[in-house]
Parts: C-alpha cells; sequence; structure tokens
C-alpha cells in the first residue's frame, strides 16, 4: 500500500503537536541550496510528516527571501507525497473575518523578485497552473480544519504580493475590484514550484486582518497579525493532526487531477539540445518524467 507522507509547511510552532510520534531532525542540502531550516519529521498513525518554517525558526527569512525552489526540492528529496501550506493571509471582502480559514483554490501572482521556476535554459518545461491547488488535498484540508472547529471558507482567490511592505490603499481598493478574496506574501512562487515538482499542493489561508481598505478598521500591523495568529495557531495544528488522522489507514492514490505525472506534458526541449547539467540538477524533482 502506498502510504502519506504530508510536507507541512507553516511557521516554526507549527510542528509542536501533541501526539507527534519519532519526532526527529533532518538537515537536507538540495541543488538549490538549503531550506528555510532542517526538516522535523514524525509520524501520526501510519502518515509521515515533514514539516518546514517557511521563514526558519523565529521568522528570521523575508518573503522574497524564503528559498522557495530549495524547500520545495527538500521536501521532495524527502519522499514528501502531498504538500499544504499554512500561512497568514489579509482579507479583502467583508465576508472573511479575521479568525476564519480560508482553502483557496485560486492565486494571482504579483510577485516580481523571486526565481520561480526549477527550469531553464537547456530544459523547458511548461506546466499548467489553470487548477493551482490539489482538489483532494484541498477538501479533506478543509475539513479537517472544519471538524475542530475553525471557521471555513471552501475556495476563494489568493493575492500574491512582493511585500515586506503592506499594501497601499489604492492597491487593496484595485485588488477588491479585481475579485481576489485574500492577499498574503508567500503562496508564490510556492505553489508553481510544487507544481513543477509533480506535488500535490493545498493552503490553508488564516486571516489576520481587513488589510487596509476597510476604513472604519485599524489598518494591518504586525501587533494585530501576530494577535490574531497566535489564536489560530492551535486549530491550524489541530487541523494537522485532524487530516493525519483522517489519512492513517487509507491507501494514497495519485492525486485526481493528475499532478503526479504533469510534467509527461510540460517538457519541449528536445533530448538532443538538452544540458546535461541542468539534468542532473533537476533529477531530485523531475527525476520521473526525465527518465520516461
Amino acid at each position: 500500500m502506498t502510504q502519506w507522507t504530508l510536507g507541512i509547511i507553516g511557521g516554526s510552532g507549527l510542528y509542536e503537536i501533541d501526539g507527534l510520534q519519532d519526532r526527529r531532525e533532518e538537515t537536507v542540502e538540495t541543488p538549490w541550496g538549503a531550506p528555510s531550516d532542517t526538516l522535523v519529521r514524525g509520524r501520526i498513525g501510519d502518515v509521515e510528516l515533514v514539516f518546514l518554517p517557511r521563514h526558519g525558526k523565529g521568522h528570521r527569512l523575508t518573503p522574497t527571501g524564503v528559498p522557495y525552489r530549495a524547500n520545495i526540492a527538500a521536501l521532495k528529496a524527502a519522499g514528501v507525497t502531498d504538500v499544504l501550506s499554512i500561512s497568514a493571509c489579509g482579507s479583502l471582502k467583508e465576508q472573511y473575518v479575521p479568525g476564519h480559514f480560508v482553502a483557496v483554490d485560486q492565486f494571482i501572482d504579483r510577485t516580481v523578485a523571486r526565481e520561480s521556476t526549477f527550469f531553464g535554459p537547456g530544459m523547458v518545461a511548461h506546466v499548467s497552473m489553470a487548477r493551482p491547488v490539489c482538489s483532494r488535498l484541498s477538501a479533506l484540508a478543509a475539513d479537517a480544519a472544519a471538524a475542530v472547529g475553525a471557521e471555513m471558507h471552501r475556495g476563494g482567490t489568493y493575492l500574491a504580493m512582493e511585500g515586506p511592505q503592506f499594501s497601499s490603499l489604492a492597491e487593496s481598493r484595485l485588488y477588491r475590484q479585481w475579485g481576489c478574496d485574500v492577499i498574503g506574501m508567500t503562496a508564490m512562487p510556492e505553489a508553481k514550484l510544487a507544481r513543477e515538482a509533480e506535488l500535490p499542493y493545498a493552503t490553508l489561508a488564516m486571516v489576520t486582518d481587513y488589510d487596509c481598505w476597510r476604513e472604519e478598521e485599524e489598518a494591518v500591523s504586525v501587533t494585530n497579525v501576530l494577535e490574531i495568529m497566535g489564536q489560530n495557531s492551535a486549530l491550524a495544528r489541530q487541523a494537522v493532526v485532524k487530516l493525519a488522522e483522517t489519512l492513517s489507514g487509507t491507501e494514497r492514490t495519485p492525486s485526481p487531477d493528475g499532478i503526479d505525472t504533469c510534467l509527461d506534458y510540460a517538457l519541449i526541449t528536445a533530448p538532443s539540445a538538452r544540458d546535461p547539467e541542468l539534468l542532473a540538477k533537476l533529477q531530485v524533482i523531475a527525476g520521473r518524467a526525465l527518465q520516461g
């Protein structure tokens, strides 16, 4: 039976979970450098969990400075089968109240200063991002969060901004006009890279504020973000445990969205024109497709 190995990317306190068995730390190096921090591994039932603090322990990395490629490559090398991202976000709609959770299903990428692909000259690939999250994993994560008491919104568009500054009022109003639901700084290029690595990916975004568009509310600040984050952290940990318990004892089958084999339809460079050095580097994330 193929078992689940869940990669969890989130805050450094996320892996302080009661009931996590066989807890151990693992240092990983990838062709794209070191990930944000050491991986923390453990088990709940027969589900392996691999935690990675996105900003490093103590939140020492800016959103732009997060080594996104190394993080995804490290999880892939660690045998992760599916990736759940948990992160803070701002609300762009009245009904997305601070303290609520959103199972995001679409993204608009407004980041400009981050490496967003593993591929490049000598090995070009174009993966589809039409459906950027795994529908199965997203539904399972939303069910788990709702089961432990989180106020859930299923589906939503996440505007990924560069940061580290928060939005201007004009930007916040513009994103609302675009129909965006929440805004954050870390889901991109994380979701794109997970797709290139053929890793089903889902995001649970925790609403911490109303950005700055809601004039009767105080504009977003680190102080109010941390306050709501503190309240949500316990629910996030409980949701991870519930998800692992739900999956324990079940067989892990390929994503219904075809993500596990998406590179079969993405590689475009002719074999004779492929760069051997880049091919060697890509083995960790695309070895299955490159050997085909």
